[in-house]
């Protein structure tokens, strides 16, 4: 029997067109009529990509800082020493160290959101990725999070920064600012992800490289885009 639809899911589901792909003008004024909850709901993405991430060199991963950041308060770990590790505290790091942290994590205290560490240090990180990799928190090259900069990548994880990778099912997923936001920099944002999202289309991609776009509230339906629109924004 089919679940029974509440009346807020009723009425969202009434401000949108199932059969409509709108454009990314039209999708950025109608998330703000989706606005339902009491909190300050997430601008969220959805992409499915065209790739097959099984294979190495169709991996769509990355990451890229958003103008107007995501409105998330994001609690940032460092795994450094020395001069490095005093520059990441000077850059506004919640967490700097190396074998204590290693601790914490192992005793089940993860209470962050991005991990970043210099290079020398990812031998010691060894130890707990098989915690931190299924929760998507080991650091990466790719990503920007083993790095020598340290002070930068800690400013770019407060500053906005969204990682991205593609899932088994060539999904992408990411919130990309809050609906509180001014329509005009729920859009800027959004053209700077799929940008990178574009930018990283892997060569061996064959077709047509995004195929189905949405954009939806924390707790709203989605709004399907027009895909080549999407695949413009360069």
């Amino acid at each position: 029997m089919a679940k029974k639809l509440s009346k807020r899911r009723e009425a969202l589901l009434k401000k949108i067109d199932p059969a409509k792909r709108y454009s990314v003008e039209e999708a950025m004024a109608t998330l703000k009529e989706l606005k339902s909850a009491k909190f300050d709901e997430t601008v969220e993405v959805a992409l499915n990509l065209n790739v097959d991430p099984r294979h190495a060199d169709q991996m769509v991963r990355g990451s890229v800082v958003l103008p107007h950041g995501t409105g998330k308060k994001v609690k940032v770990a460092v795994f450094a020493k020395d001069a490095k590790a005093d520059e990441a505290k000077a850059a506004g790091a919640d967490l700097v160290g190396s074998d204590e942290l290693i601790e914490q994590i192992q005793a089940g205290n993860i209470d962050f959101d991005i991990v970043i560490s210099t290079p020398d240090m990812m031998g010691v990180l060894g130890k707990v990725a098989r915690i931190l990799g299924p929760k998507g928190l080991m650091p990466n090259p790719k990503t920007g999070t083993v790095t020598m900069d340290v002070a930068k990548a800690v400013e770019n994880a407060k500053g906005g920064q969204v990682n991205f990778r593609v899932d088994k099912k060539g999904n992408i997923h990411a919130g990309i600012g809050k609906v509180s936001f001014d329509t005009e920099k729920i859009r800027e944002n959004f053209n700077t992800f799929v940008e990178a999202i574009n930018k990283a289309k892997p060569a061996s991609a064959k077709g047509r490289y995004i195929t189905n776009a949405a954009v939806s509230l924390t707790m709203s339906p989605s709004v399907t885009l027009d895909t080549a629109e999407v695949m413009d924004i360069k």
